[in-house]
């Protein structure tokens, strides 16, 4: 780009997971290229971008208002922007043409306090970051209902109503699983305002009809009467695998590995 001083603008571009888009610009007026229409707002900036030759990873931190820019608090709880692609571009406002991509990647860690948020941006080479191959462990290295799972997850979830609520403890209209049947499973909220957030359930209690489930996080917007979607939770043990679901030929962990003191043992000389 030429010395573009009087005329360059910035533009953002995120692409929620679930398809949205929202783009928008620091320029006073709207911009459309790339398929995308760019609103003016100052609802986000970013701090200084380090970028590096080679393979290090790219980051900055993205700051902005929340609903400003499209983006709200429910939003964001609920997960819809968690590894939302970035795009931010230099544009010469002047000629659309002229405009270079200064960063491509995803949204990381989301930070929220009073009415704003901040955002780490990541870029393309944290995906070198990730594990590559098998984990030698005891537990099984699998997702229940992943592909190397082979379980079908909706086979053990349940429709339920939320029929109170405490903080971090909810009570259900349980169905007939017995106790313990959801811990380390998760919950997914179907409507309400809460609609689309998923949290863990960390403890299962079934007793008199009722289920009382304590989750790792409270859910913000659940009420009385919403419906959530319950799957049944697995706690990565062999025997869970083979008692509880059946499914020990897909079991992804090694339960008969030696313990530490079996791998630190050394012959006694006194032992006959």
């Amino acid at each position: 780009m030429a010395d573009l001083t009087g005329t360059l603008c910035r533009c953002w571009r995120l692409t929620c997971s679930d398809g949205r888009v929202f783009a928008f610009t620091d320029h006073d007026a709207r911009l459309s290229f790339d398929g995308a229409d760019f609103s003016p707002s100052d609802a986000m900036t970013a701090r200084a971008l380090e970028q590096t030759t080679g393979l290090s990873v790219d980051n900055s931190e993205a700051i902005g208002a929340l609903s400003a820019a499209g983006l709200t608090e429910e939003d964001i709880l609920a997960g819809r922007f968690d590894s939302a692609a970035v795009e931010i571009w230099q544009v010469n406002w002047s000629d659309l043409s002229d405009r270079r991509l200064s960063f491509r990647g995803t949204l990381g860690e989301i930070e929220r306090a009073g009415g704003a948020f901040k955002a780490e941006l990541r870029g393309l080479t944290e995906q070198l970051n990730r594990p590559v191959g098998r984990l030698y462990q005891k537990q099984c290295a699998a997702r229940f209902g992943d592909a190397t799972c082979g379980m079908n997850a909706d086979i053990y979830a349940v429709d339920v109503v939320v029929s109170r609520i405490e903080g971090a403890m909810i009570e259900v209209t349980a169905g007939t699983a017995p106790a313990e049947h959801y811990a380390f499973g998760t919950l997914r909220v179907l409507d309400g305002a809460a609609s689309g957030q998923v949290v863990h359930v960390r403890g299962d209690r079934a007793a008199d009809g009722a289920r009382s489930l304590t989750l790792w996080d409270s859910v913000r917007g659940l009420a009385i009467g919403d419906r959530v979607k319950l799957i049944a939770g697995c706690d990565k043990r062999a025997a869970t695998c083979r008692e509880k679901f059946g499914n020990m030929l897909n079991f992804r962990g090694f339960p008969h590995l030696p313990t530490e003191d079996w791998v630190t043992a050394y012959p006694s000389g006194g032992a006959s």
